[in-house]
């Protein structure tokens, strides 16, 4: 058992707590582990019920997969230890979907990439009024992974695509609009739906449970800019995907030329293969079969530069100034894409009898 998590037991519910504070509770390999094994334990125990699900501190949920590891594994060219991670990962949060007891995960404050993986799978996903969701992977040079395109693919119209490639933050009503979360709860409820939660009191379902404290949030930003959004981001290409913004903002939406602007200051690549990744994932039958496609593209960025170069300017240095290769999107090759999903240059995700 990992000092980085806390699982409990008692009334039959199995209370797991990411238990990382100092790093808004970033997943290394270790808890990935510790979470697998924990899971796995309660799947058959006849005293758990119902597996809620949370992070320590009060800055958020988790703030994602341990960039600084996934640094030193690709730098340091330990590769097969960055799969095996992906692998394992991969594995857990396709757990947490198909899981026989119910999940309720409590996404407070900052959630994304691998927390998203973890709680954006669950059965119930409760969200609050400090909530900050993102798949913020293209910021690095990298592409949306744990599911994220599975999620992303079924986000209203190209709402998924425009979250996706901006690495575009969602609060609250942003979440439940896009299909990210399924419940409201301010935040200073939250203990008493744990103990609501714990005690099976009337209705008794966890999901019925969940409701009897859910509100109705603000608008959402991401259902406003939909018109705008659905016009720009169904382009063929992200290059087109610029014009048409350049050209709504022409037009006087402000936010489509933002938008615009933060799509070239973005990894070349990275906006390239995250887009056909998302458009494939809509055909995709199983969350699985989209876990396996991400495999893929990761354990093609692990070797490109762009992922070093991201993760560079971003973590390590902090100069925000990353030299993407190539830098144009014109200079991208066609066969990219391609490379990046459909070469299956390692063994797959359930292709290893371990991690």
């Amino acid at each position: 058992m990992s000092d980085l998590i806390q699982a409990t037991v008692a009334d039959g519910l199995g209370h797991l707590t990411l238990d990382r504070p100092a790093a808004i509770n970033a997943l290394n390999w270790e808890m990935v582990q510790a979470l697998t094994v924990v899971l796995e334990a309660w799947r058959d125990d006849t005293e758990v019920g119902l597996v809620l699900l949370d992070g320590a501190g009060d800055r958020g949920f988790c703030a994602g997969g341990d960039i600084r590891e996934l640094h030193r594994f690709a730098s340091d060219g330990r590769h097969e230890e960055a799969h095996r991670f992906f692998r394992t990962e991969y594995r857990l949060d396709a757990m947490i979907a198909r899981y026989p007891k119910p999940v309720v995960s409590l996404m407070d404050g900052i959630t994304m990439g691998g927390g998203i993986g973890l709680a954006g799978h669950a059965s119930t996903r409760v969200v609050t009024e400090r909530s900050r969701l993102a798949m913020p992977e293209t910021r690095i040079g990298f592409t949306p992974d744990v599911g994220g395109t599975w999620l992303l693919a079924s986000a209203p119209g190209e709402l998924g695509v425009h979250v996706a490639l901006n690495a575009r933050t969602m609060d609250a009503a942003d979440a439940i609009h896009a299909g990210f979360a399924d419940a409201y709860v301010p935040s200073d409820r939250l203990p008493h739906l744990i103990q609501a939660l714990a005690e099976r009191a009337d209705p008794g379902t966890p999901a019925e449970i969940v409701m009897l404290f859910d509100e109705t949030p603000g608008p959402s930003a991401l259902a406003l800019a939909r018109d705008w959004v659905d016009e720009c981001y169904s382009a063929p290409t992200v290059g087109e995907i610029i014009e048409r913004l350049r050209a709504a903002g022409r037009r006087g939406v402000a936010d489509a030329s933002a938008a615009a602007d933060e799509l070239e200051t973005l990894s070349p690549t990275a906006l390239t293969v995250t887009l056909e990744a998302v458009r494939r994932a809509r055909v995709l039958p199983r969350l699985e079969d989209a876990l396996e496609q991400e495999f893929r593209a990761v354990t093609w960025f692990i070797e490109h530069p762009d992922l070093h170069e991201g993760i560079r300017a971003q973590v390590i240095d902090k100069d925000r100034n990353p030299r993407w290769l190539p830098a144009s999107l014109a200079d991208v090759p066609e066969d990219v894409p391609s490379r990046a999903l459909d070469e299956q240059r390692f063994p797959g995700v359930w292709q290893t009898a371990g991690a």
